[in-house]
């Protein structure tokens, strides 16, 4: 078998060209095909001019920066404090010393509106000429100007005022039940018109002390004059309880 493998190998290559034939056309193939590849690759192609005034720059944003880290805890910062802004002081208005000084300052005039008036006065008069000749009394006093005369003691010069207007005492139906009887002692003040302004208990009898008080309070004395003027009085009144 070997000796027929080397003749039948002998007798094809002795017989014709495909070989050589086969190596030339891959050859060929193989450099039109770099050709092709490498040529447009060596040509220069010049581009279009730009219209003039149209050039356009794209700038990309820059990248935000990075976050700050935060703080570390207990040294935050005080807020900052706002400034308040500051109105400018009231302009203060000198004061000038005068250069004389008068005798007299005017008062101002005030109207009080009385609204009252003096019998046959004359209207539109003048009210303070009043004061000069006193406004009568009931009792045909003195002046309205006149300060009341405080009471004195009856005694000496100063005789005991005499009642001329008595009211009974009503005897307590409680007293006359307990069967309390005695003499209630009261010091008694008159005006200047002799009627009973004031009454005190000076000697006590318990359950009739009220009664003669009510009693004494009522009655009427005759006007005590002194120096042509009357005068109030104080002086003591002896009420007298008794049982039948």
């Amino acid at each position: 078998m070997f000796i027929e493998s080397m003749i039948l190998s002998n007798g094809r290559s002795a017989g014709g060209k495909r070989p050589l034939s086969m190596v030339v056309a891959l050859a060929a193939h193989t450099v039109a095909i770099a050709a092709l590849i490498v040529i447009p690759l060596l040509q220069s192609t010049s581009l279009p001019p730009l219209p003039k005034g149209s050039l356009i720059f794209v700038l990309e944003p820059p990248a935000p920066p990075p976050p700050s880290p935060p703080p570390p805890k207990g040294t935050a910062r005080p807020p900052a404090q706002e400034r308040t802004r500051q109105s400018p002081p009231p302009a203060t208005q000198e004061l000038v010393a005068p250069t004389t000084i008068p005798e007299k300052i005017e008062e101002p005039e005030i109207d009080i509106g009385l609204g009252w008036g003096v019998e046959n006065g004359i209207e539109d008069g003048d009210p303070e000429s009043v004061s000069s000749w006193g406004l009568i009394g009931p009792e045909g006093g003195g002046g309205a100007g006149t300060p009341t005369p405080q009471p004195i003691r009856v005694g000496g010069a100063i005789p005991q005022p005499r009642l001329i207007k008595r009211v009974e005492p009503r005897y307590p139906a409680i007293a006359i039940a307990a069967r309390v009887q005695g003499t209630v002692v009261l010091e008694a003040t008159t005006d200047t018109n002799g009627r009973v302004v004031a009454v005190k208990v000076t000697t006590s009898v318990p359950l009739l002390n009220q009664a003669a008080i009510d009693a004494v309070e009522q009655w009427v004395y005759a006007p005590v004059y002194v120096n042509g003027r009357p005068q109030p009085v104080i002086f003591t009144v002896r009420v007298v309880f008794t049982l039948n």
